[in-house]
């Protein structure tokens, strides 16, 4: 049973109590667990019921999960500390912690099927999930900075388990799931990239998730619709890259197919050539492990390949000033090298890149940029100069790889 370590902790100066949960796949019970009602850390994992629904890339001994890696997996669904507004968040909601926030929602998430549980108080997932059923705007208005209403906070939302640096928060609007994101000083100009990574996604035929844009007094925002539903779930590629150890003759690049390979993933090299594409040409600076991945179904199992491309905001030299913009300058990249002109090579095939698909995309692109108070004259012509450039520099690319 999780009781295991209940004797000890309680003697323990900052231990006050623990409660028991199941982890759950949707309806499936897949262990128990024992969780620290102060810190929501994971400190006991009891009976494993359904080792093979275990969350992908959990360190594993034997069929248990390692507590340590499982507690890694379980406080990552958290809010980050580095989210814009996260303290003034919290003093407004009077939480202490992120893991709290977690707790209070059970871990339910519009990215996935997993949640814990209580023992005490046992739920329906039918009842409970966020995909099916209404939930609380308070935490997401707390993250933009919003008053609240009076009377107790709802703390019942999946902006607990909502992934990101930027403010964001879920609605639902006529049956949809919709995320609202905002951007970053000084130009806020994240929401408008998004939009323009849509378009060129959707001129190329490559799958995506659809932004739009929409305004917060004078602060653009980006929305788009959640492309994961009630039997389907998102898993990172950071999960997926810690399924196997990685060789230290393997790149990154190598270890991540290979390990999608070795989980019978199909589709992923061409996933990624069209994601690095994209990177190269709005120059993306934040394409880490956790904003890309595959999708799998949830009771089954079966994998259906990689995620639309989603998450291309922090692009387009959005931080930088005006000035500072040079499309020639090799520019930094992630997640498999850490500057785009080496990022670019893995790209294994060009054929499905019609680049007469892009043309006049500057000029879309000017027309957002226009709307924003935050995006001077100078600042939209040398964006939308830059991104011709790039457009120029990918096709003398795939010209000398054709």
């Amino acid at each position: 049973m999780v009781s295991c370590l209940s004797t000890v902790l309680a003697d323990s100066p900052w231990y006050h109590g623990h409660m028991n949960y199941t982890l759950m796949h949707k309806k499936l019970p897949v262990l128990e667990l024992e969780i620290a009602e102060d810190i929501a850390a994971i400190l006991a994992v009891g009976e494993v019921f359904a080792p093979e629904h275990i969350p992908v890339g959990i360190e594993m001994d034997g069929e248990r999960p390692v507590r340590s890696s499982l507690n890694r997996w379980w406080m990552g669904r958290a809010i980050p500390a580095s989210r814009s507004g996260l303290r003034d968040a919290l003093q407004l909601m009077d939480v202490s912690s992120t893991g709290l926030l977690l707790l209070k929602c059970f871990g339910l998430s519009l990215s996935d099927q997993y949640w814990v549980d209580s023992h005490a108080k046992p739920l329906d997932w039918d009842k409970i999930n966020f995909f099916e059923n209404e939930f609380s705007e308070d935490v997401g208005n707390a993250l933009f900075g919003r008053p609240l209403q009076s009377g107790e906070v709802n703390l019942i939302s999946p902006d607990n388990t909502s992934d990101g640096w930027l403010r964001k928060k879920w609605v639902i609007d006529k049956g949809r799931r919709l995320l609202v994101k905002g951007g970053s000083e000084p130009a806020y100009q994240e929401p408008l990239n998004e939009v323009l990574a849509s378009s060129i996604l959707q001129r190329l035929g490559v799958p995506h998730a659809q932004y739009e844009l929409a305004w917060d007094g004078d602060r653009p925002l980006s929305v788009c619709e959640d492309f994961i539903d009630t039997s389907t779930e998102l898993v990172s590629a950071w999960h997926v890259y810690k399924t196997a150890k990685k060789s230290n003759n393997h790149s990154d690049y190598t270890h991540y197919l290979r390990c999608c390979e070795e989980l019978g993933i199909s589709g992923v090299r061409d996933g990624l050539d069209r994601m690095i594409a994209l990177d190269y040409l709005i120059v993306n600076s934040d394409r880490h492990f956790n904003n890309f991945g595959v999708i799998r179904e949830a009771e089954s199992l079966v994998w259906l390949g990689p995620a639309p491309i989603f998450d291309s905001g922090t692009s387009m030299w959005h931080n930088q000033f005006s000035y500072r913009i040079n499309p020639l300058m090799d520019a930094p990249s992630k997640p498999f090298n850490t500057k785009h002109s080496a990022q670019v090579r893995h790209i294994t095939n060009f054929d499905w890149l019609d680049f007469s698909a892009l043309q006049g995309i500057e000029d879309e692109y000017a027309a957002l940029l226009e709307q924003s108070p935050f995006i001077d004259d100078a600042r939209r012509d040398v964006l939308c100069s830059a991104l011709v450039q790039r457009r120029a520099m990918l096709e003398a690319i795939a010209a000398r790889r054709r």
